[in-house]
């Protein structure tokens, strides 16, 4: 039989998967010589023992700790349930990974009427007695047997106020007996202390499963299997009087991680008080001027956790009768600037190395470098919840349409804009937009990823809401109406909609950024490239330290209002004469626009796809749209009207896109080959190096990718002998069909890279619509159906399975392939771990998330290399 308890003498800070964080640093600082009350641990195994047998405790369980407890009783002088010499304990919850304050904790355990009276004496404190044992008897009836903890919190208020009383100190022994009398009436809570220890294990136990603890762990990221080790430690008195006291102190400030000891103490009070804010604690250094020797040592051991731990640490401890004592030492939560600072100025300190300092910041630490934030410690009216789309707070003005939307940006307010859905149509309001919310859509729907590539805040799949464009009001569920030109602020962080303007903290870099990421780059193998279209984009992701451009989506360059009635003019044309005159014409705006990026991007590679999208995305479908189109294009609106219905599909992301409009129309490639060629001739003839890659999207067989390469060599080859310049370029394919993935050894003869688009190759992996996901994964998640979001973090058992085949199955039959990918995973830190390991050469994401690609694959290469 495994040992189930661990005596605080019997463990270390390695222990933690064992012991749970908490026990696994109790034990720690005891070997360390530190004063920290006596105790023992129940390990997380015996959790999982508890819940794999339906919530009951191993048969000797009890046999076993109540051995420790004698330990525990030699070594603290005191025995539990004796009322002449009474010993209490704490009882709290431990993970192997921090969860504060998520799970249970039951303080002063082994209290009743007879051990408080005995403790009175003992003490010759009758006042903090009776307080210790109303603290118990309010805190174990919630905690333990579901009694709301607000109950005993009215009664006590209802008594201050009928006598007189302002604050807790000012009750006296007598006032706590009167407040006990009256709990006894509200709960029948057990006298015996052993069954009082059963009791609150159990509960501890079965707070891993409270909705609080789930919610945090999917929040970040803890498996559910882990469970919670218990920690029974001898209970020490802040509230014993006014030589004691209970703080909880940093050995950085966690908010900005200067490097200043930082805390707050409460005389006179137990830690809960500290914590629960029931009193305005007051500075550390209060300790410094009522204690000055208990002040030293506290200093002293702060000094010495840090530099043993290496990191910052947040310490829980508690002075009685002017002893100091040790309760908790963890990692610190910070901010994401605290994090950031922290970590390179550890390295300067020599405490920890480059790879340890990128391991410790996180994707959310980085995010506040990139965008402003939503302050945390505003007042917010939270009014509806989203998918978190793109990360940043924005506030504005409601407006329901991209033209509304660019009307008051020109008036220069803020606005943000609220869709059902949006479509590459509402392209020019997106792009005005401080935010974007809409009704539909997943983390991968057209908002979500544009947003994200413009750095502009969104919230998708924001269900409870409900869009009547003709009045101009979004409904919640809960009735509350948001009206055209009511401002709003989201947190596309939290996907959080409130009402009003919630103040913000703004971005901006710091020179400990600057370094961190030089170190990324250093400790990296993969590239990162990023997704970009427009130069402003281009030149924000080499801002950010992107190594090229690793997908331009084409069909982007078509939607400003000029263009978009030249390519409708095209799509609508009968002959090919026809669609040839309007493609010369559309040519022109892909050569200046290829131009600006390789201009940008001047010796670094730009990987180009060929139209992609459903033509009839293109097109209007409201009536006004269609005879304004007919006009435009000298067309009856019946033939608009019949061209555009026969171009509509039932499932048109399986339908005529990709490279099926190269084979259908392949003058349609022919001028795009023929524009990207000769702003490639003219970027070279400017002084520039272009370095332009040619992709083909959405293949099936490599009978495709033969014909479409012919066209592409083409083009090229007219151009270059029309320019007598020499350009070197590459063609390759997108992998996002389980087929292409599966023929792999195939395609790779015929093409010199392959980037994965993997928002399509998990759609069709899964069977999962990309744009209406956000209507059920959340409650797929919930059930546990799926671990993650599929379209937010990669899923290797099925995706990444294919990736793994097409990899391997191709580089055996032609070396010297690149492969990349390009889907939004590309700016997914676990995803880019996977991309890493699977041997990819490059990622690519939306230039706003450059900087955590940078940091992720670095961190990727310095796990791979602890491993």
């Amino acid at each position: 039989m495994a040992k189930r308890v661990y005596l605080f003498n019997e463990g270390n800070k390695d222990d933690r998967e064992l012991l749970g964080g908490k026990g696994a640093n109790l034990c720690e600082m005891t070997s360390m010589g530190l004063p920290v009350p006596f105790g023992f641990i129940i390990t997380t195994d015996t959790c999982r023992e508890y819940f794999h047998a339906g919530n009951k405790l191993p048969g000797l369980l009890e046999q076993e700790y109540r051995v420790a407890l004698d330990m525990v009783e030699k070594k603290m002088g005191a025995r539990f349930g004796d009322p002449s010499n009474p010993l209490l304990f704490s009882v709290r919850s431990g993970a192997p990974v921090s969860m504060p304050g998520m799970m249970n904790t039951i303080l002063n355990l082994g209290l009743n009427d007879e051990i408080a009276a005995g403790l009175a004496e003992k003490t010759g404190n009758a006042r903090f007695a009776y307080d210790s044992y109303r603290r118990f008897i309010s805190m174990f009836a919630d905690v333990v047997m579901g009694v709301p903890g607000e109950k005993f919190e009215h009664e006590i208020e209802q008594y201050k106020q009928a006598n007189g009383k302002e604050l807790d100190v000012d009750m006296t022994a007598e006032d706590w007996q009167a407040i006990i009398a009256i709990y006894k009436t509200i709960v029948d809570f057990p006298e015996d202390p052993f069954t009082q220890l059963k009791m609150a294990v159990e509960a501890v136990f079965q707070s891993w499963h409270t909705p609080r603890a789930i919610f945090y762990r999917e929040m970040n990221n803890i498996a559910d299997t882990l469970g919670t080790a218990v920690n029974v430690q001898a209970m020490v008195f802040g509230n014993f009087g006014e030589d004691s006291g209970s703080g909880v102190a940093f050995t950085r400030n966690p908010s900005t991680g200067e490097r200043q000891f930082f805390g707050e103490i409460l005389f006179n009070a137990a830690g809960e008080d500290v914590v629960a804010g029931i009193r305005t604690p007051l500075p550390v250094e209060a300790l410094k001027e009522r204690m000055p020797e208990v002040y030293d040592e506290l200093y002293r051991t702060q000094e010495l956790l840090e530099k043993h731990y290496r990191d910052m640490q947040d310490m829980e401890f508690t002075i009685q009768q002017g002893r100091f004592y040790m309760l908790q030492t963890r990692s610190g939560k910070r901010t994401g600037r605290a994090a950031v600072k922290i970590a390179v100025e550890m390295v300067g300190e020599n405490l920890i190395t480059e790879g340890e300092a990128l391991m410790r910041v996180s994707p959310e630490h980085v995010e506040a470098f990139l965008h402003p934030t939503v302050d945390p410690r505003a007042k917010k009216d939270i009014v509806a919840t989203g998918l978190p789309a793109s990360p940043g707070g924005a506030t504005g003005e409601i407006v329901f349409s991209a033209e509304e939307a660019e009307e008051v940006a020109k008036a220069g307010r803020p606005v943000i804009l609220v869709r059902r859905e949006t479509t590459p149509e509402d392209i020019h309001g997106m792009k005005v937009a401080a935010g974007i919310l809409t009704e539909l859509g997943g983390m991968t729907s057209h908002a979500a990823v544009v947003a994200r590539g413009m750095g502009v805040c969104a919230i998708t799949g924001c269900g409870s809401l409900s869009i009547n464009y003709a009045d101009g009001i979004a409904t919640t569920e809960d009735g509350v109406e948001m009206k055209r030109g009511d401002t709003i602020t989201l947190d596309g962080t939290s996907g959080e909609v409130m009402l009003g303007d919630i103040p913000k903290a703004e971005a901006s870099s710091s020179d400990d950024f600057q370094t961190l990421l030089s170190w990324a780059d250093k400790h990296r193998r993969l590239k990162v490239r990023a997704n970009a279209e427009t130069p402003e984009d281009a030149a924000k992701a080499i801002e950010l330290g992107a190594e090229g451009i690793g997908l331009c989506r084409t069909e982007h360059m078509f939607f400003e209002a000029e263009r978009i009635e030249k390519m409708r003019a095209m799509i609508l044309s009968e002959t090919k004469k026809e669609r040839k005159k309007y493609l010369k014409e559309l040519r022109k705006f892909q050569r200046d626009d290829m131009f600006e990026l390789f201009k940008v991007m001047d010796g670094l590679p730009v990987t180009i796809r060929l139209l992609d999208p459903p033509l009839h995305e293109f097109l209007p479908h409201g009536e006004d749209d269609m005879q304004a189109l007919a006009k435009a294009v000298d067309k009856p609106v019946e033939k608009v009207r019949e061209i555009t219905e026969s171009l509509s599909e039932v499932n048109p992301m399986l339908g005529f896109r990709g490279c099926r409009l190269s084979i259908m129309f392949p003058e349609i490639t022919e001028m795009q080959v023929q524009a990207i060629m000769s702003a490639a001739a003219d970027a070279v003839e400017a002084g520039y190096k272009a370095m332009p890659e040619i992709m083909i999207p959405l293949v099936v067989n490599v009978r495709e990718i033969r014909m479409i390469t012919e066209i592409i060599d083409k083009g090229v080859q007219k151009v270059l002998r029309e320019r007598l310049v020499s350009v070197p370029y590459k063609v390759g394919t997108m992998m996002e069909t389980p087929r292409a993935t599966l023929g792999a050894d195939r395609l790779a003869p015929e093409v010199e890279f392959m980037s994965f688009g993997t928002n399509d190759l998990t759609q069709m992996t899964y069977g999962f619509s990309r744009d209406d996901v956000g209507k059920f994964i959340p409650s797929y998640i919930e059930k546990k159906l799926v671990e993650d979001d599929p379209f937010v973090t990669l899923d290797q058992r099925a995706v990444g399975r294919l990736m793994e085949m097409a990899v391997s199955e191709s580089r055996k039959v032609k070396k010297g392939i690149k492969y990349g990918i390009c889907g939004e995973h590309g700016g997914d830190p676990r995803s880019i771990r996977f991309c890493h390991n699977l041997g990819l050469d490059y990622v690519s994401c939306s230039p706003f998330r450059v900087p955590i690609a940078r940091i992720a694959a670095a961190q990727a290469h310095v796990e791979q290399q602890d491993d």
